[in-house]
């Protein structure tokens, strides 16, 4: 198989494509769409963001210490990409993209009522990067649609159609392949 070099760049892919509220006393919620959102921890639950310096969010963020990150599915991709290309500094995007506010335990900001996750976190560092600042935040609680819910009361993030990002395209996640320990489970003899 040939091979060939590229320069340094991110290209861990796919990523989730998720959309993150925030909002200063007073003013209107705001609506960024990040790739660079991940677990960080378990115990506690912990995930970081990073966000561009020059991005209205950033400020906010910087300001109150935190913020919902809102899982992007395939009925909000296109809201959740109008969030990524817009600024909040020139548009109200709750209103531009039809989306709704849902109010969060624990945190000032809002969630998006559309999305069926609603991971809702405060900031503990802000660990400045280069051209994208990282917020390491704990997770306070999450919000889940209960249409996700099975009989048992377990998430069935599977019936989400949850979206991710990929080399600047969006992506539907597919049927499941494998679950966590199948690898190494004993088959059942015959």
């Amino acid at each position: 198989m040939a091979r060939q070099v590229w320069r340094a760049g991110n290209m861990l892919y796919p990523v989730p494509a998720v959309m993150v509220t925030c909002k200063r006393e007073g003013e209107k919620a705001n609506i960024i769409t990040l790739a660079w959102a991940g677990t960080i921890c378990s115990d506690p639950a912990m995930v970081s963001i990073s966000v561009r310096k020059s991005r209205y969010s950033h400020k906010i963020l910087e300001e109150t210490k935190e913020f919902v990150i809102n899982l992007t599915t395939k009925k909000t991709v296109r809201a959740a990409d109008l969030c990524g290309v817009k600024s909040g500094r020139d548009i109200d995007k709750f209103k531009e993209t039809n989306l709704h506010e849902i109010e969060m335990p624990q945190v000032s900001c809002p969630g998006i009522e559309e999305c069926p996750v609603n991971i809702v976190c405060k900031v503990k560092k802000i660990v400045e990067l280069g051209s994208h600042d990282m917020f390491i935040a704990e997770v306070v609680n999450v919000v889940v649609d209960e249409e996700l819910l099975d009989e048992k009361g377990g998430l069935r993030l599977d019936k989400a159609n949850l979206v991710a990002y990929s080399h600047g395209e969006y992506y539907e996640l597919g049927a499941c392949i494998g679950k966590f320990g199948y690898s190494v489970k004993k088959r059942k003899k015959k």
